[in-house]
């Protein structure tokens, strides 16, 4: 391996183990904050997420091994691959809802799932996106290897208030957010595309998060679902 990259994974899985450990502290301190009483709210199946986004088609729907399921503990999950004319390999779609957070079910860090699975981390940052004209949002940008394949990772939090990049953020938000509209529902939604030499694989996944964002925003819920 690169010694290069060989002590960016050795930092990463260290700072993974600090920064689950901090996790762990703030998803304590937040099942005790949250009002155990919430209010209720309608929800739209993911299953029934449009199968075509602006020229981006759906090539297989993978579901979610029963296993992973288990662990994870999302109330709804989707699992499909997206692919454009044009383009030399597809996008992993993932995203999984929470209804609620009160009972301990959060979603994973890919930080720290991502490394479980076998895959080795090389860079870590933020991406800035345009979603619309004047309106951007910030997410996580990862880039991962296994074996010779490198994979680039975005992923964010997704709340009835908020898009937020950060763990920690995330936690924070968690908590003030369930305070003042008694809700603690959020989703991850994270995108995977293979890195391959000769293809855009970065602006592949940024056209792709653009488009996607108001097609999902549709279906997570929203504050104005559920009212104030």
């Amino acid at each position: 391996m690169d010694p290069k990259a060989d002590r960016f994974a050795l930092a990463s899985r260290r700072g993974a183990v600090l920064a689950l450990s901090l996790l762990l502290i703030g998803e304590a301190a937040a099942y005790h904050l949250l009002p155990k009483a919430e209010k209720s709210f309608p929800v739209r199946p993911l299953r029934e997420f449009p199968a075509e986004i602006d020229g981006w088609r759906m090539v297989a729907d993978n579901g979610i091994d029963p296993e992973v399921q288990r662990v994870l503990r999302a109330d709804d999950t989707l699992n499909r691959v997206y692919a454009k004319p044009g383009t030399r390999a597809g996008l992993n779609l993932f995203v999984a809802f929470f209804r609620s957070q009160t009972t301990g079910a959060a979603p994973h860090s890919p930080k720290n799932c991502l490394p479980g699975s076998g895959y080795a981390p090389l860079d870590s940052g933020t991406a800035s996106i345009e979603v619309q004209p004047g309106r951007r949002i910030e997410v996580n940008r990862y880039i991962v290897a296994r074996g010779d394949s490198r994979s680039l990772v975005l992923y964010w939090y997704q709340t009835p208030a908020r898009i937020v990049a950060s763990e920690y953020a995330a936690k924070f938000w968690l908590v003030a957010d369930s305070l003042r509209y008694r809700r603690s529902d959020t989703s991850l939604v994270r995108i995977v595309v293979p890195i391959l030499d000769g293809a855009d694989s970065e602006q592949e996944v940024r056209e792709f998060a653009r488009v996607l964002l108001p097609r999902l925003t549709e279906f997570l819920p929203r504050l104005e679902s559920g009212g104030e």
